[in-house]
């Protein structure tokens, strides 16, 4: 579904990513691990299309999604072929109402299996505040918030860049949970969290990034048998 080969990215004279390479198969959900700085965000950004405006460049590779190439393109054509982002820092709209950031975005994709009434009744929470602006929600509940706005454009892939930082513990176990059941829906995912217990319940496979390279890429049985690798590579 998506494959990024020989990736390389950076933010004016400093380069970030340096032949970054993985695969997102259908169904599937993959993490981006590593230290903070190493350029996990950096990846999802180049995929999205979001580096030019956040004052970067994609200096080469390529991002193929569903056989299309899709590097360098601008954010709007990467979501409308079927990729959602859940950013990091959540970024919901603040002055819109909880409705009004769900449907701000919304696409009706084929039978759209994401609308207004799924998305309330896998997070009861926005059901109760959706009259409540996108400033007035806990950190927990705009993480909610931004889940569902990217389940609104029905898409393909979804992206969470730092699924659960910052969150109360019984919000992240509720994430983790909605996230469980998007697996079994058969939704591909690409996951960066901390968590490296949670994501190993979750995830298929894993990618290790360090200073901009992958250091290392195997399954979650792989890593499990592996703490050397998660000493040196993931430990902070």
């Amino acid at each position: 579904m998506l494959s990024v080969e020989d990736l390389a990215a950076g933010y004016g004279q400093s380069r970030v990513l340096s032949g970054i390479g993985f695969a997102v198969a259908a169904g599937e959900v993959v993490t981006l691990l590593g230290r903070n700085g190493m350029g996990k965000t950096t990846t999802v950004r180049a995929v999205m299309g979001l580096l030019p405006a956040a004052g970067g460049a994609l200096l080469g590779g390529r991002i193929g999604f569903q056989g299309a190439e899709i590097a360098g393109q601008p954010p709007h054509r990467v979501a409308r072929r079927g990729i959602g982002l859940v950013p990091e820092g959540r970024q919901v709209f603040p002055t819109l109402t909880v409705e009004e950031n769900l449907t701000a975005t919304a696409t009706a994709r084929g039978a759209a299996r994401w609308t207004l009434p799924a998305v309330y009744a896998l997070f009861p929470r926005l059901r109760e505040r959706r009259r409540n602006m996108g400033a007035q929600l806990s950190g927990g509940e705009q993480q909610m918030l931004a889940i569902g706005r990217a389940l609104m454009t029905n898409p393909r892939l979804l992206i969470l860049d730092e699924a659960t930082e910052g969150l109360a513990p019984l919000i992240r176990a509720e994430i983790w949970a909605v996230l469980a059941r998007l697996k079994a829906e058969g939704l591909a995912i690409l996951l960066i969290d901390k968590n490296l217990a949670a994501v190993m319940r979750l995830a298929d496979r894993h990618v290790v990034i360090e200073k901009g390279r992958v250091a290392w890429t195997g399954s979650t049985e792989a890593l499990a048998a592996a703490p050397e690798l998660r000493e040196t590579y993931l430990q902070i």
